[in-house]
């Protein structure tokens, strides 16, 4: 039997409006949906009147369930992995199914589409030309510290997500390494409290409620921008 294929399908970060025409066509002709959080992708599924089982696929059981999946791509089911928005892999679920799927010679192809780092550098104002993505930083501070130094003399403009639990921490943290270089906070990106503040650290840290709720993508000026 030929095996089947493995779908790595982008989902909205936010405005069901930015699924695409082919990410829907995917995920109503595959056999199973791969969700990090069924929850969620249920409701997506339920939107859009498609009705697909699903297999509970995340950070915490992965290594158990990829097994699974890769024995129904062998007997020939095609699935599709979603997370619970965005782009699978890009600081989300998605590297392990892809990599046991190539290491098994099975066709995987991606789906394009939403994801939060691309509208947040654009937004941004910082430049495009050059730019690189860190996503989530460590949550210890020692370690957040060495991570952010990492990235001190590169020119590339620098891209991070980040839990509004630690943003103020972070900031406080990019501000000591990088100097009061230009910044932008981009919270609640596509959603109806979308908002993005752009100005030196300092200003982004002054400018942070005393507790910030949403989602975040912050993005600082690389070292030969300032």
């Amino acid at each position: 039997m030929p095996a089947g294929k493995l779908y790595l399908v982008s989902t909205p970060i936010g405005n069901l409006g930015d699924i695409t025409l082919r990410a829907l066509e995917t995920l109503k002709a595959v056999d199973y949906v791969a969700s990090e959080d069924t929850r969620r992708t249920g409701l997506l599924l339920k939107h859009f009147e498609i009705k697909k089982p699903q297999i509970a696929f995340h950070e915490h059981n992965e290594q158990r369930v990829i097994g699974r999946i890769v024995r129904l791509l062998h007997e020939g089911k095609s699935i599709a992995v979603v997370t619970s928005a965005g782009t699978p892999s890009i600081s989300d679920p998605g590297f392990v199914a892809l990599w046991e799927a190539v290491t098994e010679g099975i066709e995987v192809t991606a789906i394009p589409g939403a994801t939060a780092l691309i509208p947040a550098l654009v937004l941004s104002g910082m430049p495009v030309y050059s730019f690189t993505f860190r996503g989530f930083p460590p949550h210890k501070s020692g370690k957040r510290r060495k991570f952010l130094d990492m990235d001190k003399d590169s020119p590339h403009t620098l891209i991070y997500y980040e839990s509004p639990y630690r943003l103020r921490k972070f900031l406080t943290e990019a501000l000591d390494v990088f100097g009061n270089r230009h910044g932008a906070v981009c919270k609640e990106l596509t959603k109806l409290y979308e908002r993005v503040t752009r100005g030196r650290l300092s200003q982004l840290l002054d400018d942070l409620p005393e507790t910030p709720k949403g989602e975040y993508v912050i993005v600082i000026a690389g070292a030969e921008t300032e």
